[in-house]
């Protein structure tokens, strides 16, 4: 685990599906071949990381009712289609930390990210992000997952 810091974030374009359901059951293989997939039928240049939005906090949420997009950036003109959405991400301030370790472990990524920024005199704006930087590694009976946390803010 790093050290938080402040970073900015450039709009972009967002290419999407929606899930709803436990975090830890998202499809994931599935939905990536189908965002990239979509990306290359619309002629669009996908951005190389994967990322998920979460919209609720599981500690409050019940799993089954948990939402998330599981998106990834892209330029260039193209159409909604086969359960892909599309939006503008805003240009956003971000909290970010990287979290390298088992998906049990983003409880302590988040915690030491939501303590930090209230020690820092912000606040959070918007749902988490997490950007995917590698593919996640097993290790015996571990999946070691490799994830920038972002949570947007401001100041207070």
């Amino acid at each position: 685990m790093t050290n938080p810091k402040v970073e900015k974030r450039k709009a972009a374009n967002l290419a999407y599906i929606e899930h709803q359901g436990p975090y830890d059951k998202v499809p994931w293989e599935d939905y990536i071949k189908r965002l990239y997939g979509w990306a290359k039928e619309q002629k669009v240049m996908p951005g190389f990381y994967p990322m998920a939005i979460y919209h609720d906090r599981p500690e409050t949420t019940s799993p089954e009712d948990c939402r998330s997009d599981i998106g990834i950036t892209f330029k260039g003109r193209a159409k909604e289609q086969a359960g892909v959405k599309m939006r503008k991400m805003p240009a956003m301030e971000v909290a970010t930390i990287s979290h390298k370790g088992p998906g049990s472990e983003f409880k302590n990524t988040y915690a030491k990210l939501a303590d930090w920024i209230e020690k820092k005199g912000y606040k959070i704006s918007g749902p988490p992000i997490e950007i995917y930087s590698k593919k996640p590694e097993v290790h015996g009976d571990v999946t070691i997952l490799y994830a920038k946390v972002m949570m947007p803010i401001n100041r207070k």
